[in-house]
């Protein structure tokens, strides 16, 4: 049985358990298997009118809903082969994928939202039908049986966000997400356990994204009831309304919750701060190992009267997160850790079907990736970079024969990840090979490890970027409005740990932080180095010019050197 064909003998067999509910503001709206059941043959009837064949790419463009799902279901009945676009992204960058995925179908969840899209598109578009949410759910349903799909046939094409480059179309076939399907349910039982009911799963990341639709489409194959996000900017309160035991995340979130947490605390001061700081050190201690008897007390103390009070906060039925995109810092996950609430993570890319490896729950390593799944071969290069093989590798780059050659060599993937791994433990990133700096002094750094200790040891630093290729030292960029004395401050303690080469020794400030809207962040919040570079480049190459100058009136005769 393929995934789609589980997915819609759950719809049809357990209606409640493969249910979608919508947080909205306060409430909950729910729609059972026999209401999407509904819902899909109606957009399944619209979408046969608008002259769908199998195989043809149909672009599917909205924020998460019920309807979305629905539409991805029906487009995929129909044998189509989704290619989701996030909503959020610049109309340019949006028809540069529609451009190169030539869909004949685009499902828009509004009129508004297609309209700039198709305008980028240009002349192009013109034979693509764009049908928006109204219109492709009036039609009376069908009840015709979903396509079924070969194993090496393409569900679905997802373009890459494009960290360095024109985005890339990322054919995943049947074969792809059966062999991930089962993958992700086992793992999640063996965290959850036996219960006598359903799961509470809060969605709030874009389904448009490889592991956030492996996520939904897990949770229909369990089956199990999946709440979601509607309004991004009022997630705080969706949370609390949907009380979730779970929900996947990404670092960034993470970290805001931790820097959240800390800010509020230490503004309410008083008996509770000290608690609090005495309790944070004691746990310090206690992994280190070296505790004693007082610091014991501290952290009980913690324990019993502050940690309740902030897990509350966060959400007062969690029993775990799951963390992926990039990895979580080890502080940040020991620091959940403290709370109660372990943060397992999960390790993948588009192209291997959004997962390489996920915690395993008795063997978490703070700070690392988890055990891969099984099923893969894993081996890391020369050059310490992490090559797959395996059932979940993707097809290829859609019509790019020299990139996906490229990128498969010998049917191994290259992931473009550094790491360190041993054959039978837990995956740790040190970071990407492409975004190694090697300055002058020809020593390859990699930034992602040294930018993470700056945010730990300054947490009023929320975004920073390493630069200094090619560059007599390295630097940091570093945006918006921190005091200026705890960035150095905290540059200070990350660079007690680091070698000489590695040390930050300077910074570049920029007023503009990095947004996805601005273009200096991916869709899923990762750094856009090159294009943060050229952004900038202005204000770094000040930088070293005046460095430079400090250096050279140091080093005259009769100045005191570096």
């Amino acid at each position: 049985m393929s995934f789609l064909e589980r997915i819609f003998d759950n719809l049809r067999q357990q209606p409640e358990r493969t249910k979608l509910i919508e947080v909205r503001g306060t409430s909950l709206q729910g729609t059972d298997g026999a209401g999407i059941l509904e819902l899909v043959g109606r957009a399944r009837a619209a979408i046969e009118q608008a002259g769908l064949r199998p195989g043809d790419r149909v672009a599917l463009l909205g924020s998460n809903s019920t309807r979305w799902v629905v539409a991805d279901l029906a487009a995929l009945a129909s044998g189509g082969t989704v290619v989701p676009l996030y909503d959020r992204q610049d109309p340019k960058e949006l028809a540069l994928m529609l451009r190169s995925a030539e869909p004949t179908l685009l499902l828009a969840a509004t009129k508004e939202l297609a309209k700039p899209v198709m305008e980028a598109w240009g002349d192009a578009g013109t034979g693509c039908t764009v049908l928006d949410f109204e219109a492709l759910f009036q039609p009376a349903p069908t009840s015709k049986e979903p396509h079924r799909f070969a194993e090496g046939d393409t569900v679905t094409i997802i373009y890459t966000s494009g960290t360095s480059g024109e985005p890339k179309g990322v054919m995943l076939s049947r074969a792809n997400v059966d062999f991930m399907i089962p993958k992700t349910m086992a793992r999640i039982v063996r965290v959850v356990g036996e219960r006598s009911g359903p799961d509470r799963v809060f969605h709030f990341l874009p389904f448009c994204f490889a592991a956030s639709r492996m996520m939904l489409w897990t949770q229909m194959s369990r089956p199990n009831p999946l709440m979601m996000s509607t309004d991004l900017n009022n997630l705080v309160i969706e949370m609390a309304v949907a009380k979730p035991n779970y929900f996947l995340n990404v670092p960034a979130v993470l970290e805001r919750i931790r820097t959240g947490v800390g800010a509020k605390i230490e503004e309410r001061g008083g008996a509770a701060l000290a608690i609090w700081k005495r309790a944070v050190a004691a746990y310090g201690k206690t992994l280190a190992g070296t505790a004693t008897f007082f610091d014991g007390l501290a952290l009980e103390l913690g324990r019993r009267v502050v940690f309740p009070k902030v897990k509350q906060q966060i959400g007062p039925n969690l029993e775990f997160l799951i963390s992926g995109s990039a990895p979580l810092s080890a502080d940040t996950q020991r620091w959940f850790q403290m709370l109660g609430i372990p943060v397992y993570q999960a390790y993948g890319l588009t192209e291997t079907t959004g997962i390489v490896s996920l915690d395993d729950p008795d063997k978490v390593q703070a700070g690392q990736v988890g055990l891969p799944l099984d099923g893969q071969t894993l081996k890391v290069s020369e050059e310490g970079e992490l090559l797959v093989k395996g059932p979940n590798i993707f097809q290829g780059y859609w019509r790019k024969p020299e990139e996906t050659a490229q990128a498969i060599r010998d049917g191994w993937f290259h992931t473009g990840d550094q790491v360190e791994y041993e054959k039978g433990g837990n995956l740790k990133i040190v970071g990407r090979i492409k975004n190694l700096i090697k300055p002058e002094s020809g020593h390859y750094i990699a930034p992602e490890p040294i930018e993470e200790k700056l945010m730990t040891a300054c947490p009023q630093v929320q975004q920073c970027m390493l630069v200094g290729h090619g560059r007599a030292h390295v630097a940091i960029l570093v945006t918006g409005e921190p005091p200026k004395d705890a960035v150095e401050q905290g540059i200070e303690a990350v660079n007690a740990e680091l070698p000489f080469y590695k040390r930050i020794r300077g910074i570049v400030w920029a007023d503009e932080k990095l947004t996805i809207e601005n273009g200096l962040l991916t869709a899923n919040q990762k750094l856009k180095r090159r294009v943060i570079e050229q952004r900038f480049a202005g204000l770094i190459d000040a930088y070293y010019s005046e460095a430079a100058k400090d250096k050279a009136g140091k080093d005259k005769p009769g100045k005191d050197k570096a």
